[in-house]
């Protein structure tokens, strides 16, 4: 797969595929489907399925103040579109004077001027160009005159209602990580490298792994069975992962995560490390002393095993 970066400017994209454009955050099953429709289409009339992409995501640059924690970071983005078998990706820097650009010269120099578009896909209800003008409509009318066509595709309901990245961030928020992995086609993940801590876990007989992550977005305080996958690993290690501020020995301004590894006792410090969150076990909380939160890591710990021998995520 061929990435373009700062796509806006540049003269040298590939021309005359199949596009698709939007911003992809966590890449769920509906954009994964209409990703599908994209490469499944180029492969058919073989032309190359390109994705036009956003960073970062168009909110954090218009409303700052509300703008949503992304599911994924930008290089997790391009490793998922990677797996999608898409041919190439094309990232448009997303900054203020960007976001002046009309639906009509997105159109008029980007998809026609400089991509040369055969086909362009997007979901029903997207939106582009300052002020969102630009829609599914005024992209089938456009490409009409200038030489593309463009579809919709519909977006993909789950239990009555439809896939969304914001309906996904709200059930990592509230813990609700077998769901989120529902919709998203597989489980949540956090990535980032083991940093030294206070040793509380070695001490303890639990060594963790502290995790500095570059994800945005952290599942609810507590404790999860999670897959621990290092670089270059072949097959990921079950874990159990603390999410919170250790209530038990003076809870930390800042939200950690911290993984023990069952049955590994390399060195982890500086290795990336990717974390992906299978089940919630129980919620944080203080303990009265260091024995019974000895006694509840073992009990975590079985029951991470026992979830793992009937069920791999």
């Amino acid at each position: 797969m061929r990435v373009f970066e700062d796509a806006w400017q540049r003269d040298d994209l590939p021309r005359g595929g199949v596009v698709t454009i939007g911003n992809f955050d966590g890449l769920h099953r509906g954009q994964s489907e209409l990703i599908a429709q994209v490469r499944e289409r180029a492969r058919a009339s073989g032309q190359h399925a390109l994705v036009v992409t956003f960073e970062p995501h168009p909110k954090k640059v218009l409303r700052p103040e509300s703008a949503p924690p992304c599911l994924t970071t930008g290089s997790q983005k391009l490793r998922l579109l990677e797996a999608a078998d898409v041919d190439a990706v094309a990232v448009i820097d997303f900054d203020t004077e960007f976001s002046e650009t009309t639906a009509a010269a997105f159109v008029t120099d980007f998809l026609v001027g400089r991509l040369a578009a055969v086909e362009v896909y997007v979901g029903s209800s997207f939106t582009f160009g300052r002020g969102r003008e630009g829609t599914l409509e005024f992209l089938i009318e456009r490409g009409a005159r200038d030489g593309f066509v463009a579809v919709g595709v519909p977006e993909v309901v789950h239990d009555g209602e439809a896939i969304s990245s914001t309906r996904i961030r709200h059930l990592i928020a509230a813990g609700e990580v077998e769901e989120a992995a529902e919709l998203l086609g597989r489980t949540y993940s956090v990535a980032g490298r083991v940093e030294p801590g206070e040793a509380r876990g070695r001490d303890l007989g639990w060594p963790t792994a502290n995790l500095a992550v570059d994800n945005e977005l952290y599942p609810k305080d507590g404790v999860y069975a999670t897959q621990a996958w290092l670089e270059d690993d072949d097959q990921g290690r079950m874990s159990v992962t603390n999410v919170g501020t250790r209530p038990t020995f003076g809870a930390t301004e800042a939200r950690l995560i911290e993984c023990h590894l069952l049955d590994f006792e390399a060195d982890l410090y500086g290795r990336p490390l990717e974390l992906r969150f299978c089940r919630r076990l129980r919620g944080e909380r203080r303990f009265g002393s260091s024995d019974e939160l000895v006694e509840q890591i073992a009990r975590d710990v079985q029951e991470t095993r026992e979830y793992f021998a009937t069920l791999a995520c």
